[in-house]
């Protein structure tokens, strides 16, 4: 998959759309160090990236091609926040998990050409990681769908499905008033159930069905990459090593190759299953982090990334951005085209943090063109879930003087 979307990318135009046009890029909190290379390095990047997907594809010098992939993916992510979706930082989780599995044990080249020594034995952890992690994330994404919008108001899906009337055959199914409702419910009970009945051999199969289904649908519904791709054979992991030994017993081989996820080797490497259980727990909690902050999660979003919260809102806003030189008092309307794509410009306009970011950019560009001391301020009038807008930060505050950072942005008005 990653092989794939790579090639897509680069072939789609998106490098030099996403990271060499931009002038100004909104960075993740505490990864602001993370500066984007030079063009030809972020092309090569790119291609080194085709490379080590290989690499782990085919077991070639897998480690480093591993460690490789993991490193030049994680890097491409973190250069623009505004770029953010849940099924990259999944595939970057997936990415640093295959850096510790012995994925290259067995009908890989490594063992073909003796780089490695083959064994018949998979350490049962190294399945089990891979599942734990898909389990959390279709239930915390199931979770996060059992509120008041999502289950009793339909939406944002009755704001989505309607645009879909014109599908050959099943359009039409779209406008009627129980559709959003019958595909929020399903969409909830889906994502919480899931991981369980995938669990339990005799649901299995059934369970893969309804994962091949759902995630057609919605790929075929909304724009969000190869993520049902991805999704559809990630969950394959669940199936027994019987099944998967049917899979390999369709090639030709040389030599025994039964495989096997023997319970016994779980405690194989103490120190490294001790890591990936505090990793666990990381996963497992850090999603509960919206709990210490006041206010609509939706509408603050403090807490909102890296929690498994998948389509459950239509946002939109608009933000006009306002710099005043301190010692004339002059203030002067911001062109925010003139620094931003149109991609960056409507995932900044309703996201504080970005806000914030930007309102810094600003005032260290102004100064620089000689505005004296700029103050920065912003009105920002945001929509949620088709509700009418209204402003999401306090108007008169000097954006400039204010500090990223956990603590709860009190700068961040009410939502009625």
């Amino acid at each position: 998959m990653l092989t794939f979307s790579t090639v897509r990318f680069m072939y789609l135009g998106w490098i030099k759309e996403h990271y060499i046009s931009p002038i100004f890029h909104f960075k993740y909190y505490g990864f602001g160090w993370v500066e984007v290379a030079p063009d030809w390095l972020i092309y090569l990047i790119h291609c080194l990236m085709i490379v080590a997907a290989l690499g782990v594809m085919l077991g070639f010098l897998y480690r480093i091609s591993a460690v490789l992939l993991f490193i030049l993916f994680t890097y491409t992510e973190l250069l623009d926040l505004t770029y953010y979706l849940n099924h990259y930082y999944f595939v970057s989780l997936f990415c640093a998990y295959l850096i510790v599995v012995p994925a290259n044990k067995k009908l890989s080249l490594d063992a073909y050409f003796g780089l490695t020594k083959p064994t018949d034995f998979v350490p049962r952890w190294s399945v089990l990681l891979f599942k734990m992690q898909l389990a959390i994330v279709y239930f915390y994404a199931g979770v996060a769908k059992i509120n008041t919008a999502w289950l009793l108001e339909a939406l944002p899906l009755k704001i989505w499905l309607p645009a879909h009337d014109t599908m050959p055959l099943i359009g039409k199914i779209f406008t009627w008033k129980i559709t959003p409702y019958f595909f929020s419910w399903c969409g909830m009970l889906y994502d919480c159930f899931v991981p369980f009945l995938l669990y339990w051999r005799k649901t299995r199969l059934w369970a893969y069905l309804t994962v091949i289904f759902f995630h057609s649908i919605t790929g075929f519904l909304f724009q969000i990459g190869v993520f049902p791709l991805v999704m559809i054979g990630a969950t394959l992991i669940f199936f027994s090593d019987e099944f998967h030994q049917k899979i390999i017993d369709l090639f030709p081989k040389k030599e025994n190759t039964t495989i096997h996820f023997p319970i016994k080797s779980f405690f194989t490497n103490k120190i490294l299953i001790a890591f990936l259980s505090l990793n666990m727990l990381f996963q497992i909690l850090f999603p509960w982090r919206y709990l210490l902050y006041d206010g609509n999660l939706f509408w603050t979003e403090e807490g909102y990334r890296f929690s498994w919260r998948v389509m459950l809102m239509e946002k939109a806003g608009t933000a006009t951005f306002y710099v005043k030189d301190s010692k004339t008092g002059t203030e002067g309307a911001v062109d925010n085209s003139e620094f931003l794509n149109l991609h960056q410009e409507k995932q900044m306009a309703m996201q504080p943090d970005m806000i914030l970011q930007f309102a810094h950019y600003l005032a260290d560009y102004y100064k620089q063109k000689g505005v004296h001391e700029p103050q920065v301020r912003a009105e920002v009038y945001v929509t949620l879930n088709g509700k009418p807008s209204q402003l999401l930060i306090k108007p008169d505050v000097d954006l400039s003087k204010i500090q990223d950072s956990f603590a709860q942005k009190d700068w961040i008005l009410h939502y009625d």
